[in-house]
This record gives structure tokens, C-alpha cells and sequence, in this order.
């Protein structure tokens, strides 16, 4: 069964962001920076909204680099733990909050690997919501492993890449400041990356 990328690939293909991605990127920048502000003076319905906007983006980004849904589950927590903490540090101006909270994620998952002893992948059937037809589940389980398995056949550049750009939902600019690159840099690595994973989903050779 060939396995077709879709969505946003065919624009990073293009190696230029459309102007409505760039806009509704712009606009979740501000406002996450107006909740930041606000946060960092002591708002709790702010930390609320916050929590709200960020706790789906940031979970996927972290399921996708460890093995285990619990240890995704503790690190989401223990990211949320270490933004709060580190609200009255934050900077409003420096750099976008979303990429602020994400360096924080990043910073989180690098520890845990770096712990990390060995241990059996997380069955991809487990991941899946209570209730869902056996048929659905293994399919969707041989799906996840492939994914998997071809995300691990990447560069670690390119996996940061990939999952922050297409899992955590950042733009080119914002993956840049996590990971230090520039944005033309993380449009490269996307870029190859997407190709890497289509030959490999897809059985092509190189």
C-alpha cells in the first residue's frame, strides 16, 4: 500500500510558506505573546488559555521522540511544570513564545533520551482511543510503525525538522529559533526530509 504525504508538504516543496500560512502563523504568534505577557504578570486566566492553546501541540511533539505514551504523558506535565516556573524569566520581545515553550520541550525530551535505558516501542495499538474496530487498530498499527521506522531512518536535524515543523505545528521561523538554525535551514531540512520519508514509505530507491 503506497503511503501519500499530503497537506502541508506540497507547500514546503515549494520552499516558500503561502501567504495564508504566514499570516495565521503571524496571528498565533501574537497572540500566544499577548498570553505570554500576560502570564508573566501573574494572570492565571492567561496561564489557562495558554495551557488550552499549547497542551496538543506540545504532547504530539514529545510523543513522537520517546517510546512510551506514559513517559510523553509525565514529560508533558513536567514541560508545563517547568513553563510556569520559568514565567517571571521569560522575555517578551527576544523571541516568539511559542518558540520560547518549545526549547523548553525540546530541552525536556533531550534529558529524558539522554536517561533513557533501551526498552521495547510503545505497541502503536495502544495509542489509539478506546472503542476503535480491531481491523482499524491493526491497520493504523502497521501505519505507526511505518512511520516510525522511516522517521528513525532520518538525520536528527531533519527529524527535529520534521516533527517540530509538521507535529508540533511551528512555521519555518519559529522550528529556526528552537533549534538555533535559520529558517532557510529548516526549510532544507524539511524539504529533504520529506523526500527521505516518501522513498522510504513508498519503497523508492533513492
Amino acid at each position: 500500500m503506497e503511503i501519500v504525504l499530503n497537506g502541508p508538504v506540497a507547500d514546503v516543496e515549494r520552499r516558500a510558506e503561502p501567504p495564508h500560512a504566514t499570516e495565521a502563523a503571524a496571528g498565533r504568534d501574537a497572540a500566544l505573546d499577548v498570553l505570554g505577557r500576560a502570564a508573566a504578570n501573574g494572570d492565571l486566566a492567561a496561564l489557562g488559555h495558554l495551557y488550552d492553546q499549547l497542551l496538543t501541540p506540545i504532547y504530539r511533539y514529545i510523543a513522537v521522540r520517546v517510546r512510551r505514551r506514559e513517559d510523553a504523558e509525565d514529560l508533558t506535565q513536567l514541560v508545563f511544570e517547568r513553563i510556569v516556573a520559568g514565567l517571571p524569566r521569560y522575555r517578551p520581545g527576544r523571541s516568539p513564545f511559542a518558540a520560547w515553550v518549545f526549547r523548553i520541550a525540546r530541552n525536556a525530551v533531550i534529558d529524558h533520551v539522554r536517561r533513557e535505558r533501551p526498552t521495547e516501542p510503545l505497541d502503536p495499538a495502544q495509542d489509539l482511543a478506546h472503542g476503535e474496530e480491531v481491523e482499524a487498530i491493526s491497520l493504523r498499527g502497521e501505519q505507526i510503525r511505518e512511520l516510525r521506522r522511516a522517521i528513525a531512518s532520518l538525520t536528527p536535524d531533519q527529524q527535529e525538522a520534521i516533527v517540530l515543523r509538521f507535529v508540533a505545528g511551528l512555521s519555518a521561523e519559529e522550528a529556526a529559533r528552537v533549534m538555533g538554525r535559520r529558517a532557510g535551514t529548516v526549510r532544507g531540512l524539511t524539504f529533504r526530509a520529506i523526500g527521505a520519508l516518501r522513498r522510504n514509505l513508498n519503497g523508492d530507491e533513492p
